[in-house]
């Protein structure tokens, strides 16, 4: 909307207040001269700022019409801070584990893709699989005390965000992977002190999704453990901390 500036000079205005407007007469002759414009030096000077003021205004503001405003929030054009994802992303097709597993099965069959307690059994915990049969799958290479059955094998199946669905299974006596060169890390954008480093390992190997653990490494970064990155964590930490500070790495990757 444009609205009309109107200026005037406090000089002319108050020359305009001295000026009478054209006199009308009396029946006896006598001039009459209007009395609210009859004013002394002081209340001219009164009279010219509160003119000016009015004058400085829009013409819309003025004619006292009404005109829409809109409210603007002063924190809509900060910066938000980046979220995680909600939780641990679904894969959208096949994926294998990256290392042999162990499946343990103290009732329910679960896919152990962190740490193990080295105890006799062993004791971890991970997603369900949904459909683990320790006949089919298990294929008769698996540890028993009691009820406890558990063993470790190289998985390949689906994962939905919560859980895993096997289709393929190599124990792991029968598994002899390709041996390849560990990949290198890429080099850290922003600097952090070693007890920063420290921090972030300890906060984000607990809290970002599907989180199995994390350490801070010699070389400026943070290693986390993660079940499954469909790209979206590593998006995340590089949003938040900078590119190559944060490292994501999925127990499951695609196959």
């Amino acid at each position: 909307m444009k609205s009309l500036q109107l200026t005037a000079t406090p000089a002319a205005v108050e020359e305009s207040l001295r000026r009478s407007p054209p006199t009308a007469a009396e029946p006896d002759g006598e001039p009459v001269r209007p009395r609210d414009m009859n004013l002394t030096r002081p209340h001219r000077r009164i009279a010219t700022a509160l003119l000016l003021g009015c004058l400085a205004m829009t013409a819309t503001a003025c004619s006292g019409e009404d005109v829409d405003t809109v409210a603007l929030d002063p924190a809509g054009s900060a910066n938000a801070d980046p979220q995680p994802p909600d939780g641990v992303p679904a894969a959208p097709g096949t994926v294998r584990s990256r290392n042999l597993a162990t499946v343990m099965d103290t009732g329910t069959p679960e896919l152990c893709l962190g740490a193990i307690a080295e105890s006799y059994p062993p004791q971890c915990g991970g997603p369900e699989i949904t459909n683990w049969d320790w006949k089919r799958d298990g294929q008769q290479m698996f540890d028993r005390q009691g009820e406890i059955r558990w063993g470790t094998y190289a998985v390949t199946g689906t994962w939905d965000g919560e859980a895993f669905t096997v289709t393929e299974t190599i124990p792991g006596p029968l598994y002899d992977p390709m041996m390849v060169d560990p990949p290198s890390l890429p080099e850290p954008t922003v600097d952090y002190s070693r007890a920063e480093l420290r921090a972030m390992a300890d906060d984000l190997g607990s809290t970002l999704p599907g989180a199995q653990g994390g350490y801070a490494d010699e070389e400026g970064h943070v290693l986390v453990d993660v079940v499954y990155d469909d790209g979206s964590i590593q998006a995340y930490v590089d949003e938040k901390y900078g590119d190559g500070v944060v490292v994501v790495t999925g127990a499951l990757v695609d196959a």
